[in-house]
């Protein structure tokens, strides 16, 4: 049974940064992608940043140059590092195991709230 707990969020100012951890059972981080989701409040769910089996990253134009995904496979565990954090990043930040052309493939987890504000 695939399991994702998501951690790190907080309250942050303008300019600052976090580490988001995604803690993940039931996946083999070697031979699938991960990504990670970006929910504002009232807005649909969007991915933001995805690693490949293979380590290869993308991510979307918003958080580009800004966030790094990344991932450690003794600890099962998904990064994002969040550097330069601006108001609009702010809302639930979700991981799941996903497909180019599929999407997200679990039920998700609770999320980790990030609030950017001065």
């Amino acid at each position: 049974q695939v399991q994702l707990v998501e951690s790190g969020g907080g309250l942050v100012q303008p300019g600052g940064s976090l580490r988001l951890s995604c803690v993940t059972s039931g996946i083999d981080l070697r031979s699938n992608f991960m990504s990670w989701y970006h929910q504002a409040q009232g807005k649909e769910r969007e991915r933001i940043a995805r690693i490949s089996s293979k380590g290869i990253t993308g991510y979307a134009d918003s958080v580009k140059g800004r966030f790094t995904i990344s991932k450690d496979y003794s600890q099962n565990t998904v990064f994002l590092q969040m550097n330069s954090l601006v108001p609009d990043d702010t809302g639930v930040y979700y991981c799941n195991q996903d497909a180019p052309g599929v999407g997200a493939l679990h039920e998700w987890g609770q999320g980790t709230l990030v609030n950017v504000t001065s």
